[in-house]
């Protein structure tokens, strides 16, 4: 069986007020051609479809409308998806009775059966084309607090135990009912302990913080393929080939434009994943930063100089701009923009770095569209009380955030 896994579209994301639609048209008509030449069998979407819970029209036209033409194209492929922490799960899953016709499975909402939590709901048969089934899907979307199983011997179940729960009950469910020659894969949306972050990215730091960690024995030895969202950097995790993240198909920012996004491929062979490979997908906008690291004012106006002239297009690169500041500087952005006036970039955002002359110390001012608010509060605390946040008010401060984002 031939597999693609792929994750964090973030479909509708404006990136610094600019559109990405046209961006994420080219990456979808890329995604049907790659799963035609590679003949997949299988489509697994691992969650954050969508850029917010609530979506623009347009991409959701332009899922839907993706969904169609693959299906239309492939009538045989299966396709199944998660929800992410950025998706309205309730909203991912309300179509599934139409998509459900077109051999699309969406996993979002926890379901609950006689007050016990619905483990058959998570557990997705995939058919060969043959019609008989040999690959059982463990489609596990997002979860957030509460939405595990507690172990009655663990009254203090954290959050990392109660996922892990969840990943064995339903492994347990699947082994006791599949046949011996049958195969397992599971998909998940989480950080998994020893998975890499860019230290500069903020947009792809844990929404529950340290809480939400995942150790990697979560996932049985007996799973032939792993196939998880969230980081956006493709990656195994903690040097097991089979647990992996296919990262996102374009940089959601600009510690992300080295990257290299794309989709990843599996071939399952004889119940185990026998070849693994990262189809590297080329993004239409490419990041810049100019300078990389921040110079004085008139050292990157002439960097700018440099820049060709041309028209700006919904592919033009975007651009960020380092200054480094010794001197209130209130003509600078009127600078910047004028020398850009004719250049083909994007604008996106002027960081600057302001040297203290009291303290010596360099502050870094980030956009705060960049910023997570657990890891501010947490850098705000440590600065104010000179210890770490506690678990408790960490945990706290995550339940009130997703209380205002739902």
């Amino acid at each position: 069986m031939n597999i693609i896994h792929t994750a964090d579209w973030h479909l509708g994301q404006t990136f610094f007020g600019y559109e990405r639609i046209k961006e994420h048209k080219k990456f979808l008509a890329w995604l049907k051609q790659t799963l035609s030449r590679k003949s997949a069998d299988l489509l697994l979407i691992s969650g954050d479809v969508f850029d917010n819970p609530n979506p623009s029209a347009e991409a959701q036209k332009m899922f839907y409308r993706f969904l169609k033409e693959v299906t239309d194209t492939s009538p045989e492929i299966q396709i199944i998806i998660i929800s992410g922490n950025h998706d309205s799960a309730a909203r991912l899953e309300a179509p599934n009775p139409l998509l459900e016709e077109m051999n699309i499975t969406v996993r979002g909402i926890i379901k609950y059966s006689n007050k016990e939590i619905d483990y058959e709901h998570f557990i997705i048969p995939v058919k060969n084309k043959k019609d008989k089934t040999t690959v059982w899907c463990m489609a596990i979307p997002y979860l957030r607090q509460g939405d595990y199983p507690v172990l009655k011997t663990d009254e203090e179940c954290t959050y990392a135990t109660g996922v892990k729960n969840m990943y064995k009950n339903i492994f347990d469910k699947i082994n006791a009912r599949k046949e011996k020659k049958d195969t397992i894969i599971a998909m998940g949306h989480l950080q998994a302990t020893g998975s890499e972050i860019s230290d500069n990215d903020r947009s792809e730091r844990a929404v529950i913080g340290g809480l939400e960690c995942i150790s990697p024995d979560t996932f049985d030895t007996g799973i032939a393929y792993t196939a998880l969202g969230h980081l956006h950097k493709a990656q195994r995790v903690s040097k097991r080939e089979n647990v992996r993240y296919s990262g996102s198909p374009l940089p959601m920012s600009f510690a992300e434009k080295n990257y290299k996004h794309g989709v990843t491929y599996i071939e399952i062979d004889n119940g185990t994943a026998a070849r693994i490979e990262h189809i590297e997908f080329d993004a239409p906008a490419k990041f810049i930063s100019i300078p990389q690291k921040p110079k004085r004012l008139p050292e990157v106006l002439k960097e700018l100089k440099q820049l060709p002239e041309g028209e700006i297009t919904e592919y033009s690169p975007y651009l960020e701009v380092n200054v480094l500041i010794t001197d209130p500087e209130p003509s600078m952005k009127f600078q910047i923009e004028e020398i850009l006036r004719n250049k083909s970039v994007r604008l996106a955002r002027i960081g600057s770095n302001t040297v203290s002359s009291q303290s010596k110390d360099t502050v870094f001012y980030r956009d705060l569209h960049s910023l997570n608010p657990i890891t501010l509060a947490q850098e705000v605390y440590k600065k104010q009380y000179n210890t770490e946040m506690t678990d408790e008010l960490t945990a706290l401060l995550s339940q009130i955030i997703e209380e205002v984002q739902e």
